[in-house]
C-alpha cells in the first residue's frame, strides 16, 4: 500500500511511540534509536546517529539540500501526579494527543520524518537532498547540536525548516537571547564581626534592583520589546557563620530586532557600575547521551527571514497547496530555537510545526491530531516547491 494511503495512521502511532519514550535532555538515546529505525523502515537512503547523538536521515542525492530539524529532548514532567492524563501514556482524547513532548516537539519530529518520505513518493525529491534530524539537548544548548552535526557531516543546507510548534503558521523569525552571569566580590569575615568583611550579597542587592529597573525600561517602549529577568541566584560563604565572599546571579535577556550585542554589553557594564562586580557570558556545559561535550555560548541576535527569499515564496505556495488557501498571517516566536545556527551561517530559515507553543512545558501538554497530519503534508509540499 502506498505511503500516501497509510501515512496518517502510521504517523500518529509513531508520534505516540515517541511521546511514550521519556527523553529528558542528555537522555535522548531511546528516541534517537526509534527515529533511525523508522527512517530505515520508510526507505531513507541513509539513517544513523552521529557522534553527538543526533538522529540523522537523508533522502535523495541532488545538489539542493533542504534540512528539517526537530529536537528530541523535553523538559521534565516532575508534576506527573497533577496531569489529567499520565505524561508518558500518549493517550488521545477529543482529537488531541496528550503527553510531555506532544507539542515540544515530538509531533513535529514525526511529521517531518513522514513528510520527507511522502515527498519522495510524490517525486519531489528527485533533484534534491532532504535531511531530517532529531537533535539533542536543545532545551539547554539551542543551536550547538546543529553546529556540531554540520561540522561532522561537512553539511551546509540551502534551506532549513525548524519544526518547532507554531500551530501550523509559517514563522519568519524569533527573538534573540543573551544569558549572562554577574558576580560580586566580597571579603570573608566571621559572622560575629561582619564589619571586618565585605558582604558580596549586599554588593549584589543594588545590582538586582538595577536589573528590575532595566526590565521596566525595556518593556515601557511598547511592543515589540526586549526583556531581562534574573533566573538564578547563589552565594559562596565559608560557613553559615561567615560573611559571603562571592555572590552570583544569572540573567536571561531576550532581544528584539535591531537590538545588538553592543547594546547588551553596554547594559551589563551599567548594571555593575561602581560595584565590586564582574560579568561574563553565561556559558553552559553539558554532556550529550553519547558522551559528547556541549559547550554553549548563549548570545544570539533576533532574526527574520527576508520575504524576498525563495524559501518565503515556496512556503506560501506549499501552504496554499496543503491547506487550499493562502496564509492568513505569519508568526514571530518570542523564544529561541536551533535556527540560531543556520541563521548565523546565512542560510534562509523558517519555522513551522504542529502544536500551540504556549502549551509547551505545561501541565497537560497536548497537540491536535489533525495538525500533525497537516504539518506532514505541508513539509512534503514545501520540498516540492523548493
Amino acid at each position: 500500500m502506498p505511503l500516501s494511503e497509510r501515512f496518517e495512521t502510521e504517523l500518529i502511532e509513531f508520534t505516540r511511540q515517541l511521546v511514550r519514550l521519556q527523553s529528558y535532555s542528555d537522555h535522548e538515546g531511546a528516541v534517537a534509536e526509534a527515529v533511525v529505525a523508522r527512517m530505515r523502515e520508510l526507505g531513507y537512503d541513509e539513517a544513523f546517529i552521529d557522534s553527538t547523538g543526533n538522529a540523522v536521515g537523508f533522502i535523495g542525492g541532488g545538489d539542493k539540500i533542504v534540512h528539517f530539524d526537530s529536537h528530541m529532548d523535553t523538559v521534565e514532567a516532575g508534576d506527573a501526579g497533577d496531569w489529567t492524563l499520565p505524561p508518558f501514556a500518549a493517550e488521545i482524547r477529543d482529537g488531541r494527543l496528550y503527553g510531555r513532548g506532544s507539542v515540544d516537539m515530538k509531533s513535529g519530529l514525526a511529521a517531518s520524518i513522514y513528510g520527507a518520505a511522502l515527498a519522495r513518493e510524490r517525486g519531489y525529491a528527485n533533484d534534491k537532498k532532504i535531511c531530517v534530524s532529531g537533535s539533542v539537548c536543545e532545551e539547554y544548548c539551542d543551536g550547538k547540536n546543529l553546529k556540531m552535526m554540520y561540522r561532522e557531516l561537512t553539511l551546509r543546507p540551502d534551506f532549513v525548516v525548524i519544526c518547532e510548534p507554531s500551530d501550523n503558521v509559517i514563522t519568519l523569525g524569533h527573538k534573540g537571547k543573551a544569558q549572562m552571569r554577574i558576580k560580586t566580590h566580597g571579603l570573608s569575615a566571621h559572622g560575629s564581626a561582619p564589619e571586618k568583611g565585605i558582604n558580596a550579597v549586599y554588593e549584589m542587592a543594588e545590582i538586582i534592583c538595577r536589573v528590575e529597573a532595566l526590565n521596566k525600561k525595556l518593556t515601557a517602549g511598547g511592543d515589540p520589546h526586549g526583556t531581562i529577568v534574573l533566573s538564578d541566584i547563589s552565594c559562596v560563604s565559608a560557613s553559615l557563620n561567615a560573611v559571603p565572599s562571592e555572590a552570583e546571579i544569572y540573567l536571561d535577556r531576550r532581544l528584539v530586532l535591531g537590538e545588538t550585542e553592543q547594546k547588551v554589553r553596554a547594559e551589563m557594564e551599567e548594571l555593575i557600575a561602581g560595584k565590586r562586580a564582574t560579568w561574563e557570558t553565561g556559558t553552559l556545559r553539558r554532556t550529550s547521551w553519547r558522551g559528547a561535550a556541549l559547550v554553549y555560548e548563549p548570545l544570539h541576535m533576533a532574526w527574520k527571514l527576508d520575504e524576498r527569499s525563495p524559501l518565503f515564496s515556496a512556503a506560501n505556495a506549499a501552504y496554499e497547496e496543503a491547506f487550499g488557501r493562502a496564509p492568513e498571517r505569519y508568526d514571530f516566536w518570542d523564544f529561541g530555537t536551533n535556527a540560531v545556527t543556520p541563521v548565523s551561517m546565512g542560510i534562509d530559515t523558517i519555522g513551522f510545526g504542529p502544536g500551540e507553543y504556549k502549551l509547551a512545558h505545561m501541565l497537560d501538554e497536548n497537540c491536535e491530531i489533525e495538525k500533525i497530519k497537516d504539518a506532514a503534508r505541508f513539509y512534503a509540499e514545501l520540498i516540492g516547491k523548493l
